[in-house]
């Protein structure tokens, strides 16, 4: 049976909660955590955002590679990012997901992934800014 609300368990590894915060301050819209390792031996946690273009998804990547630097969390591998569709950053525990909006709808990996439970990401995430009509 597919899980589709929230979690509300409010324990984030902190590489888990680092990583989806350095996607907010990067400004990744509609940010999903999914805990995928009861399903998928390779990784823990998917974190999944979309971008509103190659250029804003090149920001959130480098946001999220800059606080992993800091923290010494080593980047795995990095896949795609020219185009900006979908770029795949891996933290082998955390793989994180930065879609365009039109690819996330086409990929959709969180109704792939429904039997995942997806963990409640609003203590994590900035308050939605008023003047940009709630996005971030």
């Amino acid at each position: 049976m597919p899980n589709t609300a929230p979690s509300s368990s409010p324990s984030f590894p902190d590489h888990v909660a680092l990583l989806t915060q350095a996607a907010d301050e990067g400004r990744g819209l509609d940010i999903a955590v999914l805990e995928v390792g009861q399903l998928l031996p390779i990784c823990g946690y998917f974190i999944i955002c979309h971008s509103r273009s190659s250029v804003h998804a090149q920001a959130i990547c480098d946001k999220i590679d800059e606080r992993a630097k800091q923290a010494k969390l080593r980047l795995h591998h990095r896949e795609g990012g020219g185009q900006g569709e979908w770029v795949i950053l891996d933290y082998l525990d955390v793989v994180v997901h930065v879609f365009s909006e039109e690819a996330r709808k086409f990929y959709g990996l969180e109704r792939l992934w429904a039997d995942a439970p997806q963990l409640d990401v609003a203590g994590l995430l900035a308050p939605a800014d008023p003047a940009t009509g709630g996005d971030q």
